[in-house]
């Protein structure tokens, strides 16, 4: 009785053949990487699990909605996000995203309401579109966020530019367009009790 081989080395064959071609494919398509976008991401990373307590360094015009006690809290980590909560007296409402996208990083806002669901503007925000620094990063609005706000009759921030600072003492998010700045610090030098948790988390 002969026993034919030739089936199964051909499977063996094929499956190499193929698998060989998926590597390829994974080598010739890496993610980008940059490096001040890694030591910037990897400098919030490490305040994971803290929070800090901030105050308003420019308003200007002043606005509304930011009167109480402002606390950040670098609340969830990954490899590849920080979801940031941002306080504001009793407002839970906001969580800043940073995401590696592939090809930079993005700055997301969630927005929610008591109850959790999304605010009608949320998830607006912006992409990194150069290199930036180790300890500063800029992200001007994506389309996303332009038609948003065109939408929502806010045609005034379609040229909004969000950037984050980090150093060794001091944490900044500021938010500037043409005829407004708006900036808070907080220090990073002292830690303070952990806030609850954001509405819809």
């Amino acid at each position: 009785m002969k026993i034919n081989f030739l089936p199964a080395l051909l499977l063996v064959l094929f499956t190499g053949q193929a698998n060989l071609a998926q590597a390829q494919v994974k080598q010739e398509a890496p993610l980008v990487s940059i490096s001040t976008h890694d030591a910037f991401f990897d400098q919030l990373r490490q305040l994971c699990g803290k929070a800090f307590e901030g105050k308003v360094a420019v308003d200007n015009p002043k606005s509304e909605g930011f009167e109480g006690r402002l606390v950040m809290h670098v609340r969830k980590c990954t490899d590849t996000q920080l979801q940031i909560p941002f306080h504001v007296g009793d407002n839970h409402s906001r969580t800043w995203i940073i995401t590696k996208t592939g090809s930079g990083l993005s700055l997301k806002h969630d927005h929610r309401h008591a109850d959790g669901s999304h605010d009608a503007q949320t998830m607006y925000g912006g992409h990194t579109l150069d290199a930036g620094w180790n300890n500063v990063q800029s992200f001007p609005a994506d389309q996303y966020s332009k038609e948003l706000f065109a939408r929502l009759g806010g045609a005034q921030s379609i040229t909004n530019v969000w950037q984050i600072f980090i150093y060794p003492t001091n944490f900044s998010y500021r938010l500037t367009r043409e005829g407004r700045e708006f900036r808070v610090n907080f220090d990073l030098t002292k830690p303070v009790a952990l806030p609850p948790t954001p509405w819809g988390y």
